[in-house]
């Protein structure tokens, strides 16, 4: 069975990407795909190498089952490019910064996540970083929503006897 790889990527990889990893690897082990699978985040910037999420994350994340716990910052490596099916930017200044560093042929797999979105309108996934609380809650909100239509991107992108 072929495995599928996606990559969410923030700008320092310890609110937003880290988010949507958590909250798509559990609607993964929810389906049952685990075993193809898989799901990583990354930055764009090396400002957190193998930090944790920041606790504001985990904390909301926590409370709506997910978590975040075992997740470490790192920073997208030009290998990424080859090895991820889908690659996830949460806002256009990242989008931006990840096709600058794409090499042309991979192009086609850098998106946005909230591309995704099945019934938000928002074009990006704000970062909650300097915020309070509810900027932690819209991310969830924001992410929790793409992910639903994510998985529904990928359960069409394979046939159904590979499920």
């Amino acid at each position: 069975m072929k495995t599928y790889s996606i990559l969410f990527v923030c700008m320092g990889n310890i609110c937003r990407s880290p988010t949507a990893h958590g909250v798509f690897r559990h609607r993964v082990h929810q389906q049952g795909w685990q075993d193809w699978v898989q799901v990583d985040s990354a930055a764009t910037h090396n400002y957190h190498p193998d930090s944790p999420a920041d606790p504001r994350s985990q904390e909301h994340a926590a409370k709506r089952g997910y978590d975040l716990t075992d997740l470490r910052a790192r920073q997208i490596q030009d290998a990424d490019f080859e090895t991820f099916d889908l690659i996830l930017a949460m806002d256009w200044d990242n989008l931006a910064l990840i096709q600058e560093q794409c090499p042309p042929q991979y192009l086609g797999k850098v998106r946005r996540l909230t591309e995704f979105c099945v019934t938000n309108t928002s074009a990006v996934v704000p970062d909650p970083y300097y915020g309070g609380d509810h900027g932690f809650e819209q991310v969830l909100d924001l992410v929790e929503d793409a992910c639903d239509g994510l998985i529904e991107h990928v359960r069409r992108s394979y046939p159904k006897n590979d499920i």
